[in-house]
């Protein structure tokens, strides 16, 4: 997956450098991993050890970044698929002025707000039904102007899922961009079956 991840974001000719942020203790066994594992020649790859929460590594990837890049993409390994399309509309939208930018679809299921269940397993009350035409799931990759993101990163300090929240915080305007089906996370057994068989089809119709 995580190959495949890091092909995904070098695809995109708008990215020359993938700096992987790897477990803290394992850095060695990542970087092995990507050098057996070609990418464009094109995409410099730098393996860096990550903090304990994503928070902490996204910060210490960051760190490790050269001078000269003023534009950030921040992608989730366990969203291996995303397409070059999807990554090059993230880029193309920090570059026309957003401080940060998400992918996003569409809900498709109704979405229902509750109270927390009395004890694990209880029935959970509904109190809310949200108008699903103003959600979206957001996807990866996020991209962001560089000063913006490390702007974030040195003044929230709230523990967040993803760092278009932190630049909420800071009271500037997050945007979205089309999202992909194919830019699904794989969290579950069932998830990585679906991987594959997105896989199949691009080997069966692409070569990929």
């Amino acid at each position: 997956m995580l190959v495949h991840a890091v092909r995904a974001m070098a695809d995109s000719r708008a990215v020359s450098l993938v700096v992987v942020v790897a477990p803290p203790d394992g850095a060695g066994e990542v970087k092995s991993l990507l050098d057996a594992n070609a990418v464009p020649e094109r995409t410099d790859v730098l393996v860096v050890p990550g903090g304990e929460t994503r928070q902490e590594s996204v910060k210490l990837g960051l760190d490790a970044l050269p001078p000269g890049y003023d534009i950030v993409l921040v992608h989730d390994a366990a969203r291996p698929l995303v397409p070059v399309d999807t990554v090059d509309a993230v880029v193309e939208a920090v570059r026309d002025g957003a401080p940060a930018v998400v992918p996003a679809l569409p809900l498709a299921d109704t979405v229902k707000q509750v109270e927390p269940a009395a004890a694990p397993g209880a029935p959970e009350p509904v109190v809310a039904t949200p108008d699903r035409s103003l959600l979206r799931a957001v996807q990866t990759p996020q991209g962001f102007d560089r000063a913006t993101l490390v702007r974030a990163h040195e003044t929230v300090t709230d523990d967040v899922t993803d760092d278009a929240s932190m630049v909420e915080q800071l009271g500037l305007t997050v945007v979205t961009v089309p999202g992909h089906e194919e830019a699904f996370k794989v969290t579950r057994p069932l998830d990585l079956v679906l991987a594959e068989a997105v896989l199949a089809r691009r080997r069966l119709n692409d070569g990929f």
